[in-house]
């Protein structure tokens, strides 16, 4: 029996990392079928939140936006008023637009947290576009979609053979914090856990009542 592969953990550097929103779009989503259409935009506006609430340089992109895949949705555009949004008229993959990459590379960071539509196409392409150069990148898988759960599957594994961190939201958001006393901690992200992950959310809820209460049921602290 051959040892275990030795392993490295590389954390996410809150002060060293970009988010990227790409090609999250109102016509590509319709294509989505490994998530059910209310979780699925809960996820990819929990994906733009995560820059807003770290204050991380976000990068938006969207792929020929006049035809049939559409804008992005209103509600992330108004999230980042002031970040880039880069049109692209063609280029499937993100990182063959010179735009798109001088943007990129504007930031100075060197991990890359990103969510696109679809899985296996314009989050795929450009992950490992961004390995290539270099960078380390941590993909949202929960707020990538595919047109079915085997594609989403496979694309993931194709990602991570070629060293690309497939992350769920929870593990982002909790791997940028690190410590709920520090900023963003506790009183930023329990805001955002309950609009976002409502499991969490009214588990924080349910804590805050029984305090406010002052009672818990017999057997309850067992």
């Amino acid at each position: 029996m051959s040892a275990p592969k030795s392993t490295t953990f590389e954390r996410i550097d809150k002060d060293n990392v970009m988010l990227l929103v790409v090609d999250l779009q109102t016509g590509l989503f319709q294509v989505v079928r490994d998530y059910q259409p209310d979780e699925y935009k809960n996820n990819i506006l929990a994906h733009a939140a995560l820059g807003k609430v770290f204050n991380l340089p976000t990068i938006l992109t969207t792929s020929t936006q006049q035809g049939p895949n559409g804008p992005l949705p209103k509600e992330i555009v108004e999230m980042h008023p002031s970040a880039p949004l880069i049109k692209r008229q063609g280029e499937v993959n993100a990182w063959d637009n010179a735009d798109f990459r001088a943007a990129v590379k504007a930031t100075g960071k060197k991990q890359v947290i990103m969510a696109g539509i679809t899985t296996d196409v314009c989050t795929t392409f450009l992950a490992l576009s961004l390995i290539e150069e270099g960078y380390t990148v941590f993909t949202n898988h929960e707020a990538s979609g595919a047109a079915s759960r085997r594609i989403a599957d496979e694309a993931n594994a194709r990602m991570r053979q070629a060293g690309v961190h497939v992350l769920s939201m929870f593990a982002i958001a909790c791997d940028l914090m690190r410590n709920w006393t520090y900023t963003p901690g506790a009183p930023q992200m329990l805001p955002f856990f309950d609009r976002y992950f409502s499991g969490y959310g009214y588990l924080s809820r349910g804590h805050d009542a029984a305090i406010e209460s002052g009672q818990i049921l017999p057997g309850e602290s067992q």
